[in-house]
Formats: C-alpha cells, sequence, structure tokens
C-alpha cells in the first residue's frame, strides 16, 4: 500500500515539476535503448540458431533437414504460444494498428518477450518471415507498457508506442529517418513537432544502440551501391512497373493463402499443414529458409551463383538458368512466407516484401544484360531500387521504402530511382489495393482509422457520453405524474420504463401539451401518450461512438436513448457529442 502510496506522489509531483513534452522526450530516449537492446537481443537469437543448425548441412544429403526445422520451429512457437504465454501475439504491426484504434493503446505486458520469443523460434529455425514485425512489435510493446504504468492517456501512449516501433526499426537497419518516417505513413501517427521529435530522439538512440552492441552481420546493411546513371532511367521505368505487379501478386497470395487456412479449425492441422508445405517449398528452394536477407547479401557481393546451391541446378552453369530460378524465389517467396504464419510462426511481411523486391531487381537487370550486352547494367542497383519498389507497394508506403533503401545503402546517390521506380510501384499497387497489406483486413472488420477526425471520435468512449440525469416515469403512472416529473425536468421527452428498468418507449412533452393543464385527464394512463422508438433511435452500450455518430446522421434525432441489452441506461445528446468532438480536437491539436 505504502508502495502505490509513493508511486502516486511521484506522479503528481513529475506532473507539477515536468512539462510534459520534457518528461515524453526523456521517455522516448529510454524505449529507444530499450528497443535497441531488444532488437540486438532478437537478431543475436536468431543467427546463433540458425548458424547452429545450419553447421550441420555438411553435403547435399542434409538439405532434406530444410523440411524438417522449420516445422520444428513453428511447433515450438505455438506450444510457446499456447501454453506458457497462453494468447496470441497477432502479427505484428496490424496488431499495433488495432490497438491503437481500438484498444485505447494499450498493449499486453507479455508483448515485450513473447513476440521476441516467438520471432526468435520461427526465423531462427527456418520460417520463411521477417523479423521486423516481432520486433517492432517489442518495441511499441515497450513504449506502451511505460505509458501505461505512468497512467498516461490515450494521445501521450500512443506516441509512446511510436517511439518504440520507431527506435525498433532504426536499430534494424540503422536507418533513423526511414523510421520516423515509418511512424507517420505506416501506424498514422499525426505529423507534429509534438510528435516528430521525441521519434526522432527514439530512432537515434534505437540505432546508436544497435550499432555499438551488434557486429555489422547482425545488421541488415548494403553499402555497395553504384552511380547513378541517366541513361538507366527507362530500365528503372520498367522495374517500377515491375515492382508494382509483384507487390499485386504479393497481395493477392497472401490472402488468398489466408482465406483457405480460415477453413482450416485445428490448430495441429494448421500446423501439420502449413508446415509440411512450407517444408516442400524450402526443400526446392532453399534460399527462401529464414528471413531471405542472406541470399540478396550473395548477389550484391557477385555470388549469385550460389543461390542455386543445394538444389538440382547447382552443377549448372547456365546464367538463364540462374535468372529463371530467380523469378520462381520471387513467386514462391510469399507463398513461403504466408504459410509460416498461418501455420503458428510469428513474423512479418516486411523482409520478405524487400527480398522479393532484390529477386526482380536481379532478375530483371541480369537478363537485360544478357539480352543486351552493350548495356552494362549496374545490377547493385536494380536490386537496392527493386526491394524499395515492393516494400513500398505491399506496405503503400512510398516514402518509408525509398528513405529505407537509402538510408540503408549508405548514400542518397540513388535517390533519383528510388523515387521514380517506388512511385510508379506504388501507383500500380494502388490502383488495384486500396489497402496496404498491414491495413486490409482491420479495414474490413471497420476497426482502422485514416484521419485525425475519425482518430478522435474512435477514442471517445461511450461511457464518457452518457448522461443519466433525464428523468423516467413508470408504465403504470399517469398523465398526473408526467405533470410533477415535467415541473422538474428541463427536457422535452421521457423514457418509459417497466418495474425491473426494461425500456418501453417515450412520451414526447408535445404530446402531451394540449392535455397537461387540464387536471380532468391527470388520470389518463401514461401508456396513451407512448411513442414507440425504432431502432434509429436508440444505442446500445457495446456501440462505438462511430455507429452513434452514423444513427444521428441517418436519423437527424437530437437525442438517442442507450440500452444495455433491454435495460434503460440514459441518453446521449447530439449537442453533448459534438462539445465532446470540439474538446477533443481542440486538446488534439493543441502543440
Amino acid at each position: 500500500m505504502s508502495k502505490n502510496k509513493y508511486f502516486v506522489q511521484f506522479l503528481s509531483w513529475r506532473a507539477r515539476k515536468i512539462p510534459d513534452t520534457s518528461f515524453v522526450l526523456f521517455l522516448s530516449v529510454i524505449i529507444g535503448f530499450a528497443a535497441g537492446i531488444a532488437a540486438a537481443l532478437l537478431k543475436f537469437i536468431v543467427i546463433s540458431i540458425k548458424d547452429k543448425l545450419l553447421s550441420y548441412y555438411g553435403d547435399s544429403d542434409d538439405v532434406l533437414l530444410f523440411m524438417v526445422l522449420p516445422l520444428l520451429g513453428i511447433l515450438l512457437t505455438v506450444l510457446f504460444l499456447r501454453y506458457i504465454v497462453k494468447d496470441n501475439v497477432g502479427h505484428g504491426v496490424p496488431r499495433i494498428l488495432y490497438v491503437i484504434s481500438k484498444l485505447d493503446g494499450s498493449m499486453r505486458y507479455h508483448k515485450i518477450f513473447s513476440s521476441l520469443v516467438g520471432g526468435s523460434l520461427t526465423a531462427g529455425f527456418g520460417g520463411s518471415v521477417g523479423l521486423e514485425s516481432p520486433i517492432i512489435s517489442t518495441g511499441a510493446s515497450i513504449g506502451s507498457s511505460i505509458g501505461q504504468f505512468l497512467k498516461m492517456g490515450y494521445k501521450h501512449k500512443t506516441l509512446l508506442i511510436g517511439c518504440g516501433a520507431a527506435g525498433a526499426m532504426a536499430s534494424i537497419f540503422t536507418t533513423p529517418v526511414a523510421a520516423v518516417i515509418f511512424s507517420f505513413e505506416v501506424l498514422m501517427l499525426d505529423l507534429t513537432t509534438a510528435s516528430f521529435i521525441p521519434l526522432l530522439f527514439a530512432s537515434v538512440t534505437g540505432a546508436v544502440t544497435a550499432k555499438l552492441l551488434t557486429s555489422e552481420q547482425y545488421l541488415v546493411h548494403f553499402n555497395v551501391a553504384q552511380p547513378f546513371e541517366i541513361n538507366d532511367l527507362p530500365f528503372f521505368i520498367i522495374l517500377g512497373v515491375v515492382g508494382g505487379f509483384v507487390s499485386v501478386y504479393f497481395h493477392y497470395m497472401h490472402f488468398s493463402i489466408i482465406r483457405l487456412f480460415k477453413k482450416i479449425k485445428s490448430v495441429w492441422a494448421r500446423l501439420f499443414v502449413g508446415g509440411s508445405l512450407l517444408g516442400l517449398v524450402l526443400y526446392i528452394f532453399p534460399p527462401l529458409f529464414s528471413e531471405g536477407y542472406d541470399s540478396i547479401r550473395l548477389i550484391v557481393s557477385g555470388h549469385a551463383e550460389d543461390l542455386l546451391h543445394y538444389t538440382f541446378l547447382s552443377e549448372s552453369g547456365f546464367v538463364w538458368t540462374l535468372i529463371l530460378f530467380t523469378i520462381f524465389l520471387v513467386v514462391f517467396k510469399v507463398i513461403a512466407t504466408t504459410l509460416t504464419t498461418e501455420a503458428g510462426g510469428v513474423g512479418g511481411i516486411f523482409a520478405p516484401a524487400a527480398v522479393m523486391g532484390g529477386y526482380s531487381g536481379f532478375a530483371l537487370s541480369k537478363g537485360l544484360n544478357e539480352l543486351f550486352s552493350s548495356l552494362g547494367l549496374h545490377e547493385n542497383n536494380f536490386v537496392l531500387v527493386g526491394m524499395a519498389t515492393v516494400l513500398g507497394g505491399v506496405l503503400l508506403a512510398p516514402l518509408t521504402a525509398i528513405f529505407l533503401v537509402a538510408e540503408m545503402s549508405s548514400g542518397y546517390q540513388l535517390i533519383v530511382p528510388l523515387m521514380l521506380s517506388t512511385s510508379i510501384a506504388y501507383l500500380i499497387a494502388r490502383t488495384f489495393n486500396k489497402h496496404s497489406i498491414f491495413t486490409q483486413q482491420l479495414a474490413e472488420k471497420g476497426e482502422m482509422f485514416h484521419y485525425r477526425d475519425q482518430t478522435v471520435i474512435k477514442q471517445m468512449r461511450i461511457e464518457n457520453l452518457l448522461e443519466k440525469d433525464a428523468r423516467t416515469i413508470s408504465i403504470n403512472s399517469t398523465l398526473g405524474d408526467l405533470v410533477k416529473t415535467i415541473k422538474k425536468s428541463s427536457r422535452n421527452f421521457f423514457a418509459v420504463i417497466d418495474d425491473e428498468g426494461t425500456f418501453i418507449g417515450m412520451v414526447l412533452l408535445d404530446d402531451v401539451r394540449k392535455d397537461m393543464f387540464n387536471r380532468l385527464k391527470y388520470k389518463i394512463p401514461i401508456t396513451d401518450y407512448l411513442h414507440q422508438t425504432h431502432e434509429d433511435e436508440k444505442v446500445t452500450i457495446e456501440n462505438d461512438v462511430q455507429e452513434i455518430v452514423n444513427k444521428f446522421y441517418k436519423s437527424g434525432n437530437y437525442n438517442m436513448i442507450v440500452v444495455d441489452g433491454s435495460k434503460y441506461v440514459g441518453i446521449i445528446s447530439r449537442a453533448n457529442l459534438f462539445k465532446s468532438y470540439r474538446e477533443s480536437m481542440l486538446e488534439e491539436t493543441k502543440e
């Protein structure tokens, strides 16, 4: 009890002595540091597991382990989540968006470690997923947990979630600018000075922490860009078109597999079917093992032919065999990724999308160089720009993709082709897909918001809008009883309830005005004036505020009766709702 007392005193002292702006800046550094440590730890665990396992692949017969290891990793992940965590961690970024939209910015505390462990087991054993989503989820959970512990409001909790996500992303790629842009473009935080600076602090702190704690092999970094030549511009336009359609294919195939797996209700059946199919895909295409960045490193280091290692094509010296094989990697990467997550693994689509783009850029440039030897296209440039095109198209976040690759390649010498190709890919992807891979399912369920006004409405709670001072009258009452109630009320309508509090209907002042001054009619039962309400004139306590706004708009009413099941609870007035909305908007924009 004394500890709680001291904590309350601390919160009170903090509120008096330290401005919110300064306190959030301080917390952003702490969160960035913690996210950097978490990212470094996750990468270390995954690479250690993977290196240990791959050390057994001494000869070609051992390639059969590609079929077994991912299934084992997913099994361990399912057991961990089902029997230790006893919760579904969700899929990284979509879960964060859901928490911001529907759960008041409050993530469960176990998300700090559950995504970390689940992602380590899944990717470490070869699951074809990215680590970015688990790391970002861990960082966001750190931010949310700190916000909850310090009893902060929705606005600050959401900002701290963004700080955690930005710090984590910057830790992976050492790309603080792209991480900040990611928070605005993907997490859809409002771009204001008050939010920008903490996000930048968290990003820089996370990037520096990861850089200090990890060696170069743990960081996703490709310092291989070559000077951009203006003559290559038409081919980067082609790459943008290719990247756009690869993004559309990614989106289509990803959700097609998800729909198929929804028909499998048993967790263990999903594990067996998904894990077995994944093992088969990895047996045929070993480069799809784990994240995929290792295969991109092979390509940009000039050893693309090693992609054929452990395959029946390993002895082929034919260049077109390599190009065709790379195209198949593009086709099957999204299949392997979705099979991994639907089987029960933990991971994201960030890395798979980027890797598919890298494969696409390599296949295109290598093929053009083979067909037209005089072109002399810099294949590494096409690999890097290709990563941005598909990533920007899948996430529908072109700025994040552009700056991510620009920073990841240690310079902005590719900024022109990055902007051109990624913009083209984005336009094509947006033509076919209204929502990104992260927001598609949330939008279908009405669990997504996009603009500040909708954000404010999502934050509003029906409990805070409920007015309980409206007078009610019993169904057994008479007009005389109602007249006495009218004298004590300032409203022009009255809810009629029975002895158990069940809402029956309403009596309008206009309906009784002609009789209320005639005492001879005071014995008339109140039921003679009863007005039955339609569904658009009442709401339930479970309705969210957006649904209530829609009912006000459709009905034109000034008041809504609120019921809990069939019981009368109170009313919500249009005036009070929009007053609260205006106040929330003013608070939201006050920087």
